[in-house]
């Protein structure tokens, strides 16, 4: 039976107050209906993306009391954070995994940027410190991107893609956008079994899509605020769970199983918690 890791980002861009005990606890009710992974930006008290690893780590250290979730921090986010801020979130051993931005792209009126050079930097710092990346992609010519930083740089297998849809400027999040984002990947790594790839969708008003993308072979699915709180159009919930509970039971609706945090890292190459001194759970 295939099974799903399914990612929560649980904090929104907009958030202004950063609570670590309320972030870790909504993790945790995540955690227990299906989550395997935690996607988290490193934010002060007021939700700027900031170098400063202190408030992080202070959530970090709550959810891991709660539980054995993978924890991934971006390197990324619209900021004028220079690529060295940026990347501190690849050094501390209590990260097992970061996001990795692999090119520039309009995001709603924003430009995100991520120039070749700084792209490099971020890979580097990233496989240095045995980090997994889990690489970005907005449009079609970033894959082929990930193919030369994969020819120069030597990914760990398997490589770990999100395909990511819907913000203003980028891929819409449609059947034949995804179709076009799969076909480029076959292209770009032909004959590659080790090609895992996920999807997030901003702005998601509906599960439709969602349900397309596991049809189409997803191995991931991310949810969470950082995306979009919306459990049916019009409807916004006050919780992550609620959201993680649904796409659990999507996920189960097409006979799969939600993975559990050691079963994502065994899909991933990082080292089990148990195996790092860690309570195991």
């Amino acid at each position: 039976m295939k099974k799903i890791m399914i990612s929560v980002a649980p904090v929104a861009a907009t958030d202004i107050l950063i609570n670590p005990r309320a972030i870790a606890r909504d993790v945790y009710e995540c955690y227990k209906n299906g989550a395997a992974m935690v996607h988290l930006h490193c934010r002060d008290l007021n939700g700027r993306l900031t170098p400063d690893l202190s408030l992080l780590e202070e959530t970090v250290a709550y959810i891991r009391e709660l539980c054995d979730i993978v924890v991934e921090i971006s390197t990324g986010g619209v900021s004028n954070l220079t690529i060295e801020e940026r990347c501190q979130p690849c050094f501390p051993g209590w990260v097992e995994a970061n996001s990795l931005n692999v090119g520039s792209v309009n995001l709603g009126a924003a430009v995100y940027q991520n120039p070749i050079g700084d792209v490099e930097y971020c890979v580097q710092k990233i496989l240095e410190n045995k980090k997994v990346p889990e690489i970005e992609v907005f449009e079609l010519g970033m894959i082929h991107t990930v193919r030369e930083l994969d020819d120069k740089f030597h990914f760990a297998s398997p490589i770990l893609f999100a395909l990511v849809f819907g913000h203003g400027g980028e891929m819409p999040a449609t059947v034949s956008a995804l179709r076009h984002m799969i076909d480029a990947l076959g292209e770009s790594f032909p004959g590659r079994d080790d090609i895992i790839w996920g999807y997030t969708q901003a702005h998601r008003e509906d599960w439709e899509m969602v349900k397309t993308a596991l049809d189409m072979g997803a191995s991931t699915v991310r949810i969470g605020f950082e995306d979009s709180d919306c459990m049916a159009p019009g409807v916004h919930v006050d919780n992550n769970a609620v959201l993680i509970a649904e796409v659990a039971d999507i996920i189960k609706s097409k006979g799969m199983l939600p993975m559990t945090p050691d079963e994502t890292r065994a899909m991933l190459g990082i080292p089990p918690l148990a195996g790092r001194g860690r309570k195991v759970w």
